[in-house]
């Protein structure tokens, strides 16, 4: 993948997308888990799949943190908190549907960066967003169908 942005080296890319799709492992394992394990440890399965899930969703609006630092784009930094504020709300509720909540900001956010990245010389990542959005979003409806 040809990065717009000349910082990015290969080296880097290469890493980035390691990276990104090893970040798909708790994803699909976890709700492979809230299917396979005695109906005892579901709720431990789902509910440890919804923390990394707000982790990665409140990781996705920092993103828009550091473009907004690199671009001197201040109104980033709105968006870059409404992941976290509802990642952390999906925690609150029980862990099923917390997690249709993280499935639709992973989407959300997909969309959102749709509009955002090619403003900001991104586009060339957009492709990998997409690919690891729709896995885990996916994962996580996948766990809460298993409860």
């Amino acid at each position: 993948m040809k990065g717009e942005d000349p910082r990015a080296s290969p080296a880097s890319v290469a890493l980035a997308l390691r990276l990104g799709h090893a970040g798909l492992i708790p994803f699909v394992a976890g709700a492979a888990l809230a299917w396979q394990l005695p109906p005892g440890s579901q709720p431990f399965a789902t509910l440890a799949l919804s923390a990394y899930a707000a982790a990665i969703v409140s990781f996705l609006g920092g993103i828009h943190w550091g473009i907004g630092f690199r671009d001197g784009t201040p109104r980033l930094f709105l968006w870059g908190v409404v992941p976290s504020l509802a990642a952390a709300a999906a925690l609150l509720l029980a862990p099923r549907h917390g997690l249709l909540v993280h499935a639709a900001m992973l989407l959300l956010c997909d969309a959102v960066d749709r509009r955002i990245y090619p403003a900001h010389g991104l586009r060339a990542w957009l492709g990998l967003r997409r690919r690891l959005s729709l896995v885990a979003a996916a994962s996580c409806v996948v766990a809460a169908a298993a409860g």
